[in-house]
């Protein structure tokens, strides 16, 4: 089995490296190393779309991910896209458009809001930079958010913007991501929207 120990690496090493080892080793089974549960869920997302069985186990110093190729409760897998639809809304502000703060706020609510109006709803919702600031405590498009993943669509927000702006524990809706999942999503997506 191939070892990989990424607890030392920050965001997105560890997902960039097990990528590596998992598509340089077709077949094999693979056993990474992480520290923290962000890593964790990120690293098991990506071998999951690649067709991974994935055991986790908590470790001294994080967790042990161990993938098997192959079949995931008896039924072969395939790799998966990271988005099954054609939208994906990437959001790098906190705010829409230029000019008043104040409007800009008010506007990037109300378009979070009708989003889930369309007919047919992005698959994912991406956030980026000070972006990231709209998914956590305090922020007047929460319940906009929260209308959004009950209609199933994915918020993931970047976690190296969570943690630059001190934000990682304040998270309040969707889940924290990784730059190889944001790039991967938007190089899938059919159509991207950037308010």
């Amino acid at each position: 089995m191939n070892r990989l120990d990424c607890r030392a690496q920050r965001c997105p090493a560890p997902v960039i490296e097990t990528r590596k080892l998992l598509l340089g080793n077709p077949g094999e089974a693979v056993e990474v190393l992480v520290a923290d549960d962000v890593a964790r869920d990120n690293v098991s997302r990506l071998a999951h779309t690649l067709g991974y069985q994935v055991t986790v186990e908590a470790e001294s110093g994080g967790f042990s991910l161990k993938m098997q190729p192959g079949k995931i409760d008896g039924t072969e897998t395939t790799a998966a896209k990271a988005v099954s639809g054609k939208t994906v809304v990437f959001v790098a502000s906190d705010r829409m458009g230029e000019g008043d703060a104040e409007l800009g706020t008010v506007l990037m609510q109300n378009f979070l809001l009708t989003l889930t109006q369309l007919a047919a709803p992005p698959e994912a919702v991406l956030f980026v930079n000070a972006g990231v600031k709209l998914c956590t405590n305090g922020a007047e498009t929460i319940e906009a958010l929260e209308n959004l993943a009950c209609a199933g669509i994915d918020i993931a927000s970047c976690g190296l913007c969570l943690e630059f702006y001190e934000l990682k524990e304040q998270l309040k809706v969707g889940r924290i991501t990784n730059m190889l999942d944001i790039v991967e999503t938007l190089s899938q997506a059919e159509r991207i929207i950037r308010p």
